[in-house]
């Protein structure tokens, strides 16, 4: 990998010399035979860093006029060119897309002008090979209407190509021809999903979309179903015999799989605090078709009454799984720490556990909070003392300035007919807080431990928040009448958005706040360099708690083993970006589709109540209107055509639509009395109109 880095270093110095170079000229000085050097040159102009003219010579786009990016359309047809080189996005109108779809990377012609626009030129990869959408019958032929909403060309279907697909189905097609500027891309049927509008059909079309899979190809599924779902003597052997210990589980009252357990004990210093990981890696071997199919997926992604997993039934809710009064092996973080919250000593060994019982989120809530104990008598007063030893960390985990974006989330509770019943204000009770806290505590110190120890490692990486977005911010911000202290050289510490959090606590704009500083951090992401975490304030950190459904923690457990066995490290180091990107990749894809179909489940529960009216908060002002979420959590749009009693002209600095002649505004924060107009579920869109009667 170094000497590839190299030979491109010089090569980029031998273009940077010359306005372009052709093949053998680039031979001769670099010293290198053109067949050689001939497939790096292929792969930059694949990935868009270098251009082959029609002359035959090798270029910057720069030096040719053009700007290499990836586009983002828009359903009206016009589309954005988000630029490779992280300058300001360019316009692209429908007519200069050239057939570019949504997230196609392309070399695209600045035009001159005042306008920021561009045209595409030449599109240098597809980004949708496949897609989803309804099918409808166009004569003969037909057509397939794109459910991503970005992608505002239909697919024209032969009739050869159809299969059995119906008017009205939902369907996997293939595109077999692209677009033009003077030609509509073609393409093929591959599956019918359903009837559109249906439960089923709408969640495969969902997962179809976003390159999920609910089933695992049958070679991996043979391979899950030779595991051992019982321990033998061999498998216990140099482990830690944790049996007798009272350690247990707490998760969620639907959840199946069950990866990690807690233990505590009393210490003369503090307390003894046990983290317990199903031991995933003892099961899925590197390099087998388990481990490529996890590394394939990344990450389970959670619906609302489904759930894909990263690993096979067999695994995921089996033998991994650390079900109540049953051995299960584990990997385990045990922390001496004090009474102020200060790491003492610990260790991380290979272990073997019998958990003593499978406690629910809801309930140990409710019994730490002085309710009803039934069922938690034996484990009440271990409970009691990790409640003091969380209140101790979180005490210690505020003071250093981590961030606690309380940001309002959905609970949609699903019906037998698989249409949502339900749809509430998700609330994290003091039993998530707690197992949140004591999970946050061993990956901390996992990852400190990596560091100390210089192994290959997948961090968990937050950066410092981009000084372009934190200026915008704090501009936001100030119009509340709120100050961002302590930015310096665009930089800033976590304790003064800290400051920010607590000052608007309990306030009517404080979930608000919390949404538009969550749009101003980076995201994390996973990194083999340990850059910290700056939303936790934290130095050190990674995923170790999760390995039946996240493959970094699974890689972090590797690694572990391996040192702990003094076996080499140096095969772990080979690759290691590129898995990186992989699981960063994944997971933002994931998130994305989970978001996806909460706000189709919302849509279709909000079918049932057009005409509703509600008192809602504004959590998004644009050019076209009001962004307004409704106590249930549901967000919906009143459209700026609604704002009829005057012209409103859209503040993007302050986030505001000012009234020209009256000078109203509407703000982020300021509540409304809305009514639900209509819903489209298709765009996944629900119609708000503001109510004659406001708040006052």
């Amino acid at each position: 990998m170094q000497e590839t880095i190299d030979l491109k270093a010089r090569l980029f110095q031998a273009l940077s010399q010359s306005r372009a170079m052709d093949l053998q000229a680039l031979s001769s000085f670099l010293n290198l035979e053109a067949a050689t050097l001939q497939p790096l040159l292929q792969d930059l102009c694949r990935e868009g860093q270098l251009v082959l003219t029609r002359k035959g010579r090798y270029a910057y786009p720069s030096q040719l006029g053009l700007v290499t990016g990836v586009v983002q359309g828009h359903r009206r047809g016009f589309g954005f060119l988000i630029r490779s080189d992280g300058e300001p996005d360019l316009y692209i109108a429908s007519d200069a897309m050239n057939g570019a779809l949504n997230g196609d990377t392309v070399l695209a012609r600045p035009l001159p002008g005042e306008r920021r626009e561009c045209e595409v030129q030449t599109v240098l990869a597809r980004a949708n090979e496949v897609l989803v959408g309804r099918f409808e019958l166009d004569g003969a032929d037909g057509f397939v209407v794109p459910d991503d909403g970005r992608i505002c060309v239909d697919i024209r279907i032969p009739q050869r190509d159809a299969g059995s697909a119906k008017d009205g189905d939902k369907v996997l097609a293939r595109i077999t021809r692209y677009g033009s500027a003077t030609r509509s891309p073609a393409g093929r049927v591959l599956e019918v999903l359903g009837r559109s509008g249906e439960p089923r059909a709408e969640l495969l079309s969902l997962i179809r979309l976003h390159h999920l899979s609910e089933t695992f190809p049958h070679n991996v599924q043979d391979e899950a179903a030779r595991t051992p779902q019982s321990l033998d003597g061999e498998d216990l052997s140099r482990r830690l015999d944790l049996r007798a210990i009272n350690c247990f589980t707490i998760d969620g009252r639907d959840a199946k799989d069950f990866d990690d357990a807690v233990s505590i004990e009393e210490t003369e210093e503090g307390w003894r605090l046990g983290v317990h990981i199903a031991d995933v890696s003892h099961y899925v071997r590197r390099g087998s078709l388990l481990d490529a199919e996890a590394l394939k997926r990344g990450t389970s992604v959670y619906f609302p009454g489904l759930v894909l997993p990263m690993l096979p039934e067999e695994l995921s809710n089996g033998i991994c799984s650390l079900n109540p009064g049953v051995d299960r092996l584990t990997l385990s973080c045990i922390m001496d720490v004090d009474r102020q919250g200060q790491l003492l000593s610990y260790a991380i060994e290979p272990s073997v556990i019998r958990s003593k019982a499978r406690l629910v989120y809801e309930d140990v809530s409710r019994a730490l909070e002085g309710g009803d104990r039934t069922g938690l008598e034996e484990q009440f007063r271990a409970l009691k003392q990790m409640e003091a030893l969380y209140l101790v960390l979180n005490r210690r985990r505020d003071k250093r300035g981590a961030l606690d974006l309380d940001v309002a989330e959905s609970a949609i509770v699903m019906g037998p007919d698989g249409e949502p019943q339900d749809i509430q204000r998700a609330e994290r009770g003091l039993a998530n807080r707690m197992i949140e806290e004591f999970m946050l505590l061993a990956n901390e110190t996992v990852a400190a431990h990596a560091q100390a120890n210089a192994l290959p490692f997948l961090y968990r990486v937050h950066e410092q928040p981009d000084p372009d977005k934190l200026q915008d911010f704090a501009a936001f911000l100030q119009s509340l009448g709120y100050c961002l202290k302590g930015r310096k050289g665009g930089q800033v510490h976590p304790k003064a958005l800290q400051a920010v959090l607590k000052a608007c606590q309990g306030k009517p704009e404080a979930d608000v706040i919390s949404q538009v500083m969550l749009r101003t951090l980076q995201k994390a992401r996973y990194f083999p360099n340990n850059l910290g975490h700056f939303g936790l304030a934290a130095k050190d950190y990674c995923h170790f708690t999760s390995p039946i459904r996240r493959y970094p923690d699974l890689f972090v457990h590797r690694v572990l083993k391996a040192e702990h066995a003094a076996r080499p490290l140096d095969p772990y180091r080979k690759g290691l970006e590129e898995v990186a990107k992989r699981c960063s990749d994944q997971e933002r894809g994931a998130l994305e589709a989970e978001r996806d179909m909460d706000d189709l489940l919302k849509c279709r529960y909000m079918q049932r109540h057009v005409g509703l009216e509600a008192e809602g908060v504004v959590t998004g002002v644009t050019g076209f209107g009001l962004f307004v979420t409704l106590p249930n959590t549901v967000e919906g749009l009143v459209h700026i055509s609604g704002l009829d009693d005057d012209y409103y002209v859209y503040d993007e600095k302050n986030y505001l639509l000012v009234g020209e002649r009256r000078r109203k505004l509407y703000r982020l924060g300021q509540r409304l009395q809305v009514r639900v107009e209509g819903v489209d579920p298709s765009a996944r869109r629900v119609e708000l109109a503001l109510c004659k009667e406001q708040p006052t």
